[in-house]
């Protein structure tokens, strides 16, 4: 019976250390081991991560290093530039598009059969210069026709006036009457009339002759043409024979800010020719100069553009009518302005600044008014002065004092700096 007991009792307690819900010893010794080692891990690689802010101190304390030792400035390689005096020239620049100084289209005057073509297409012509000849035969017997007819009506004026003299004669011994004399006058001013009808005839058959032979309005360059031989031309057709562009000289039409007018207004009071320079599409190759010829009347309010002309004489034949062309417009000119390199330029919360190295090779936060720009220069108006060296790469590493070394042999930069002329104003 004791032994029964005991079993039973055991068999109890096991089912409660079993129940769930129930809390086990084992589980949170565990658990609490966990959060401690983690704790001790954490703890150590902290300890370790920072040594090199604690490490120090611990070693000046107990005496094993006199004191804390900084590590050594870092060095920042840059590339400089000096300031420069130069002349420099300002331009505003704008898209054009040439255009023939004049564009004529070559109609017929009047109606006939196109029987001949004097011209090749695309060739240059000649004020004045056969183009092409019409049937003249229809005008020919015109003029002829005309010509009968005032030889016929010179020989009745004729006959009138042998008339008129012998009434005249016969009224002096009063054997006609003075009003048959009047009426034969009347007769001879008549046929001189005709006449004078059947001589504008003549005339006009001969200019529809000279009509036939259509020439040059104006010297340029021809186009193709626009109708074949054996077609019967109409007077004025609005399709034409040819089209004429006079491109010596040509022109350029182009566009410029709004914003600019004033200062092209002022330069246009003062009477002076402003450059005009043509460039292509990528400003690698200089087409043509000329100068500003007009302005118009009002601005685009479209784009907010003005729109100008210029005349290009010496280079027409380097442009084509309706090529684009990127323009430059001489607006001004410095004489001895005090220029950096824009890649120098920084912008900040109180406007533009550069860094300037001193002689120490360490550099300084220097503040600036910086003016209008030409190109890869920009016009310094106050905080530089002709000689001191800007930093122009390396800058995002910068800040006020850092020590910099240069990438371009330092030794020597002053013997190759000497040397070097400046660059020509553009």
């Amino acid at each position: 019976m004791t032994i029964n007991q005991e079993s039973a009792s055991h068999v109890e307690t096991v089912t409660q250390i079993e129940q769930p819900g129930g809390s086990h010893p084992t589980a949170h010794s565990s658990k609490k081991g966990f959060f401690v080692f983690t704790g001790l891990f954490v703890m150590a690689f902290l300890v370790w991560y920072l040594r090199d802010d604690w490490w120090p101190r611990v070693e000046a304390f107990v005496g094993l290093k006199s004191e804390v030792q900084k590590p050594p400035a870092r060095i920042i390689p840059v590339g400089t530039t000096e300031v420069r005096e130069q002349n420099i020239k300002l331009y505003l620049n704008g898209l054009g598009t040439v255009t023939p100084f004049k564009t004529v289209t070559v109609r017929a005057r009047v109606e006939g059969e196109l029987i001949r073509i004097a011209f090749t297409e695309g060739q240059m012509v000649q004020e004045g210069e056969l183009l092409a000849e019409l049937d003249k035969r229809p005008f020919e017997l015109q003029r002829d026709q005309a010509i009968g007819q005032l030889a016929r009506d010179e020989a009745a004026l004729a006959s009138a006036r042998l008339t008129l003299h012998r009434y005249e004669q016969l009224l002096k011994e009063k054997i006609i009457p003075l009003q048959q004399v009047q009426e034969q006058r009347a007769i001879v001013d008549q046929t001189i009339g005709i006449i004078q009808s059947d001589q504008a005839a003549i005339a006009n058959a001969e200019l529809q002759i000279a009509y036939c032979s259509i020439t040059a309005p104006v010297s340029g360059r021809i186009g193709l043409r626009l109708v074949d031989l054996g077609n019967i031309v109409r007077a004025n057709d609005p399709t034409g024979i040819a089209v004429i562009n006079q491109v010596r000289p040509i022109t350029i039409v182009f566009t410029v800010s709004q914003d600019e007018i004033p200062r092209i207004q002022q330069r246009i009071r003062e009477q002076k020719l402003l450059e005009v320079l043509a460039y292509d599409r990528d400003f690698s190759n200089l087409l043509a100069k000329g100068q500003l010829l007009a302005a118009d009347n009002q601005v685009d309010s479209a784009t907010g553009t003005l729109k100008l002309k210029a005349i290009v004489e010496d280079d027409a034949d380097r442009l084509f009518p309706n090529q684009f062309v990127n323009t430059r417009l001489l607006i001004d000119e410095r004489v001895g302005a005090i220029t950096v390199a824009s890649a120098a330029i920084q912008q900040g919360p109180e406007g533009s600044f550069v860094y300037v190295v001193n002689a120490d090779q360490k550099v300084d936060f220097r503040p600036i008014q910086t003016g209008p720009s030409e190109g890869n220069q920009m016009i310094v108006e106050s905080g530089l002065k002709v000689g001191e060296v800007v930093v122009i790469e390396g800058i995002d590493k910068l800040k006020p004092g850092a020590q910099i070394t240069l990438r371009d042999q330092p030794a020597s930069r002053k013997e190759e700096t000497s040397d070097v002329t400046p660059p020509a104003a553009r």
